[in-house]
């Protein structure tokens, strides 16, 4: 996820100061990982750099005084480019579950062992999201940022059980290898 682009699409909206953009995208990516204030106010100091946002003046709102941003046409033109790219499917993807199992094999570890706690681990982690879109009051970005993380956690659990049925294969592969 680009956070430039993200923070511009905010900026999009009108002029806010990072506080408000780091909540804001909290709030509207519940299931992404929060912004930290100095990545919000690092990235704003790069779109100011590019001309991509501006300072917009200061507001105090009552409480210290905060600087305020806002695109600028070339930062509103970079968004309308990025959100228009197709992302491309990757060829291939690279999978930290299936380094492990291999790592396994050429250890002398238990690949199968793994593959099972991973898949609880997996589990556990669909539970959490069910409960999540489940919730009372539920708004839709949740619950599709939820079903979007069940879904790729759902393939996962697919492709592992695909794998332990292959071990036995995958491991006289390894080992000639």
């Amino acid at each position: 996820m680009s956070t430039r682009h993200i923070l511009l699409g905010l900026l999009a909206t009108g002029p806010s100061h990072g506080y408000d953009l780091k909540r804001r995208h909290d709030e509207r990516f519940p299931q992404a990982r929060p912004l930290a204030y100095g990545q919000v106010y690092t990235t704003l100091q790069r779109l100011v750099r590019d001309g991509l946002a501006e300072v917009d003046g200061t507001d105090s709102d009552g409480g210290p005084e905060r600087t305020m941003y806002r695109a600028t046409d070339e930062g509103t033109h970079e968004l309308a480019r990025w959100a228009g790219e197709i992302a491309p499917p990757a060829p291939f993807v690279a999978n930290e579950i299936f380094a492990k199992v291999v790592v396994a094999i050429l250890a002398g570890g238990d690949p199968g062992g793994y593959l099972s706690a991973q898949r609880a681990a997996h589990m556990e982690r669909m539970r959490e999201l069910t409960a999540v879109k489940a919730a009372t009051g539920a708004d839709l970005a949740t619950v599709l940022s939820a079903d979007y993380a069940l879904n790729h956690l759902d393939a996962d659990l697919r492709w592992m059980s695909t794998t332990a049925a292959r071990l036995t294969t995958l491991t006289a592969e390894v080992d000639a290898a």
